[in-house]
Formats: C-alpha cells, sequence, structure tokens
C-alpha cells in the first residue's frame, strides 16, 4: 500500500469518529433539551394550578379551593339564600324554620335539592353523600363541627347568621364571582340610599324602630341581629331605651319591662299558634303597652316573620326593605 492511500484511510476513519462524536453530542444536547422542556412544562402546569386555587380567610381560618367549586352545600339559611342570587344551585341545604322544608319565595330554585338535617343538627352522613365541593356554615352554629366538615370539603365559615354581606362576600369569593359580590352590594346601597332619601322627607324623621317577637310565655326586642341591622344602616335609631347598651336582643319575661320596647315605630312578628296569639294579645292590652310612643301614633306593622327574621340572606334583605318601602308609602 503506497503512501498516499494510507493516508487517505486514515483521513476518512477520522472524519468518520468525528461525526460519530458530533452526532453523539447532538443526541445528548436533543435528550437535554426534551428532559429540561418537560421539567419546565411540569413545573409550569404545577404553577398554573397553584396560581388558579382560591384562598378564603374566614371566621375560623382558611379554606383553600383548588378550583371554581361546582358543587355547594349551604348549612344556613342566609347562604341558602345568597347562594341563589349568584344563580348556583346548591346540592345541599338545610332545612328552613318554618313553611318546611324550605320558605316559599326560594322554593321553586330548590326543587331537586337534597335537605341534610336542620341548621342546627345538620346530618355529616349526607353531607360526604353529596360530594360537595364547598360547604358554607356559621360559626353560632357549627363550630364544634368544623373540623369533621373540613374533613368532608373546604369549609367556610361566617361568624354569624345574620350578616348579609359578609355572607355575600364570603360566597362570592368561592365562586370566583368577585365582579358579582361587587354588583349585588352597589345596587343594595344604591337601594338604602334611596330609602334613605325618600324617608328623611316625614316631618317625623329621624324616628327610632323596635323589632318585636312575640313568644308563648315572653316577648323579644331584636336591637341589632337581621332586621335590627337592616333598619339601622337605613336610618333608624334604636328603640328609647336601648339606645347605646349595645343589645343583641332583649328578653322580655315580665310586662313590667314593656317600657323597654318604647319607640317611634314597631314591627313585629309572631307564629300564628293560639298560645303565641294569647300572649300576645295580653302584652298588646297592658296599659304600659298602650302608652307606648307607636301605639300612640298607630305606628305598629305586622312584618313577615320570613323576610324580617327567618331567612338572612340578600334576597330576603331586600324583600324587608320592600316592605319598608310599602308601610311608609315611599316610591321605589
Amino acid at each position: 500500500m503506497n503512501k498516499k492511500l494510507l493516508l487517505l484511510i486514515v483521513a476518512c476513519l477520522l472524519s468518520a469518529l468525528v461525526l460519530a462524536a458530533c452526532g453523539g453530542s447532538e443526541e445528548e444536547s436533543t435528550d437535554a433539551t426534551e428532559s429540561d422542556s418537560g421539567s419546565n412544562a411540569a413545573e409550569e402546569t404545577e404553577s398554573a394550578e397553584e396560581s388558579s386555587a382560591i384562598e378564603i380567610e374566614h371566621a375560623m381560618g382558611t379554606a383553600t379551593l383548588e378550583e371554581k367549586p361546582e358543587r355547594v352545600v349551604s348549612l344556613y339559611q342566609g347562604a341558602t339564600d345568597t347562594v341563589l342570587a349568584f344563580s348556583v344551585t346548591p346540592v345541599g341545604v338545610v332545612e328552613s324554620w318554618v313553611q318546611v322544608p324550605m320558605y316559599d319565595y326560594i322554593k321553586e330554585d330548590l326543587q331537586d335539592v337534597t335537605y341534610v338535617g336542620q341548621e342546627t343538627q345538620p346530618n355529616l352522613e349526607e353531607i360526604a353523600a353529596l360530594d360537595p365541593d364547598v360547604i358554607f356554615a356559621s360559626q353560632i352554629r357549627h363550630e364544634e363541627i368544623y373540623e369533621q366538615l373540613s374533613e368532608i370539603a373546604p369549609t367556610i365559615v361566617n361568624e354569624t347568621i345574620y350578616d348579609f354581606k359578609e355572607t355575600t362576600n364570603l360566597i362570592g369569593q368561592a365562586l370566583g364571582e368577585e365582579e358579582k359580590v361587587e354588583t349585588l352590594l352597589a345596587d343594595w346601597d344604591s337601594r338604602i340610599g334611596d330609602f334613605q332619601e325618600k324617608i328623611s322627607s316625614n316631618e317625623n324623621w329621624p324616628m327610632s324602630a323596635a323589632v318585636l317577637n312575640y313568644r308563648a310565655d315572653h316577648a323579644r326586642i331584636y336591637v341589632t341581629g337581621f332586621a335590627g341591622s337592616i333598619l339601622q344602616e337605613a336610618g333608624f335609631e334604636e328603640p328609647i331605651e336601648l339606645q347605646g347598651q349595645n343589645e343583641e336582643i332583649v328578653m322580655l319575661n315580665d310586662k313590667e319591662a314593656i317600657p323597654q320596647m318604647n319607640a317611634d315605630v314597631f314591627f313585629q312578628f309572631m307564629e300564628d299558634t293560639p298560645d303565641v296569639q294569647k300572649n300576645f294579645e295580653e302584652w298588646t292590652s297592658h296599659p304600659l303597652y298602650q302608652n307606648l310612643e307607636a301605639v300612640q301614633n298607630e305606628n305598629v306593622f305586622t312584618v313577615d316573620e320570613v323576610a324580617w327574621n327567618m331567612a338572612g340572606g340578600l334576597q330576603a334583605a331586600n324583600l324587608m326593605l320592600d316592605d319598608m318601602y310599602e308601610y311608609f308609602e315611599l316610591e321605589q
């Protein structure tokens, strides 16, 4: 073999080795790139999932929702009312206090719902069977079973059962409907502002108001609570003898306490049962009652106990405000 041929063979072999090395390097580079891309994609997916999760602070902690909930369970009346205001039908609710199993004004919207017991004693097994994505509860009712509820689904708790604005905020956050919350509460503020403006033309304004509830063996004054808070927001003052005392509910067990009711206007409600009616007649025929401002001025209104006390949600608040316009003959 001559020298030129030998050099040619060596050159070809070297070229082949170089090309093989380059090819291997490119494959390794491609594999590494694909690995990096897969890792980045996984990280991006995980990050997207984390960013879609919703954290909601509530009366008993923080609830985390991995995605927008579809299956909702409501364990107090105000939440049931307000969920419907978001055009969401819950899969489970507790029974109403009257007009059982559900109040007439929302009964048609809940025809296919599952009832999971009473507000004060919900059935945990039935709730779990519904496989909810979120549960709305109240601290005053469900503090003792909060941990059990949280094991079933993220549970969002309102401190009270009557603060319909907080209920609206919590539900709106959970459903990812913050803009809807703003719209609903702005509409409420507009209506309250309109009522305030129109009632101010009443020659007796400002007026004090008492929300009275007669039971079989006593009477109650709701100073705040659902109806009392709305009346105060509308501009009414507390009952004359109770102003500045930070009372929520005053129980009257003796007719000698009737003067505590005194106010310019009464909004009263009671159950339609013989024993309640008998007690109501005894209280309202008493001389001390006859001397009260609202009685003297014929400003005593018997109201719907569902809208004014039992329901506790955003829709009920608007029904109560409708009544207020009507009682004072104000145009809406």
